[in-house]
């Protein structure tokens, strides 16, 4: 299993959200197209911005907490035609509970409950090599969002 964590929320060229999944060397990157809806769950969770009512996220976050359950990790496992499949982990009085999940839910609960999120090998195949995702000019506008200040401190990230 590889550690990921959830840089930012993008969009592609026809406005569609994209959440930027970044590898911990800082190298790769796993873009996984969402909806409007999860797409501003997964903004919301990321920046810690409330809601004036509980999301279905912080719903499923608070029954977990009243059952004593906890979310101990979300796996994106698979990818199927183009499709990503995801698990969460749970761990119950009576041992480890495995949900199938959407990315996009696996990651606005991992977000809210500080899950620690991973792929797969295989979608780990998936991923693009940062410096390769865009041109020039975009490279310099991902390495800001992704948290690398400068092209020569990107350069050695790379050795």
């Amino acid at each position: 299993m590889i550690p990921v964590q959830v840089k930012e929320i993008a969009f592609d060229l026809t406005l569609s959200p994209v959440v930027l999944l970044l590898d911990e060397t800082k190298k790769r990157v796993l873009p996984i197209w969402v909806g409007p809806f999860e797409a501003q769950a997964i903004a919301m969770a990321l920046h810690g911005t409330p809601a004036p009512r509980p999301m279905t996220h912080d719903l499923m976050k608070s029954v977990c907490e009243h059952l004593g359950v906890s979310v101990r990790r979300v796996i994106i496992n698979d990818v199927r035609e183009s499709t990503y499949y995801a698990e969460i982990y749970l761990q119950t009085t009576t041992g480890e509970v495995i949900v199938d999940s959407r990315p996009s839910d696996a990651i606005a609960i991992a977000l809210r409950t500080g899950a620690k999120m991973f792929i797969s090998e295989k979608v780990a195949d998936y991923t693009l090599a940062v410096d390769e995702l865009i041109d020039e000019e975009q490279q310099e506008e991902l390495r800001h969002i992704l948290g690398l200040a400068s092209p020569d401190e990107y350069k050695k990230s790379l050795h």
